[in-house]
């Protein structure tokens, strides 16, 4: 389980460091007259992702989830493309990406990357980790209560990200 608690505070590690590109990503679209929307939702995303470090340690050292091979190694696989994308999608939208919502006027769409195939790849590999971290060690419930609550988070979260750029008098940005 040792491993397991350095691969889930690694993962914590990774967010922290999203957090500070954020951050600087914020100061540039502000600066450049960006503007956010849908801040009410933020908390809850951060709750949640928080939840799900914490419910993975919590539940694989409370109720004593065993580590199966087959699945383990698999669901690490997937929790490492997860977030070789997310970082794919966080060099592609450059000073653009953001934890938030905030849009720059007159900047185009980014089409390039993984937004070639997919319109919200960042929240696909959220989605992926969501599930294959907790399943790395079994903690199944973790993975099944974070997967419920993140879908009706992105339902609304695309939403705002959708209706932001569509209300742009430009060609959009990429948020």
């Amino acid at each position: 389980m040792i491993w397991y608690t350095a691969l889930v505070l690694a993962v914590a590690v990774e967010r922290l460091a999203e957090l500070v590109v954020a951050q600087r990503n914020t100061r540039w679209s502000l600066a450049r007259g960006g503007t956010e929307a849908g801040s009410g939702h933020y908390p809850a995303m951060v709750a949640l992702h928080t939840a799900l470090l914490a419910g993975c340690l919590a539940e694989v050292h409370l109720a004593d989830r065993p580590f199966l091979p087959g699945v383990g190694w698999t669901m690490a696989a997937v929790v490492v493309a997860a977030q070789l994308l997310r970082w794919w999608c966080i060099t592609t939208l450059g000073p653009r990406w953001n934890t938030r919502v905030i849009v720059v006027p007159g900047l185009p769409l980014v089409s390039g990357g993984p937004f070639r195939w997919l319109r919200h790849p960042n929240y696909v590999a959220v989605a992926a980790e969501g599930i294959a971290l907790p399943l790395v060690h079994g903690a199944w419930v973790t993975a099944l209560v974070f997967t419920l609550l993140n879908a009706l988070l992105m339902a609304v979260r695309i939403r705002c990200e959708d209706e932001a750029l569509a209300r742009l008098p430009a060609a959009g940005a990429g948020v």
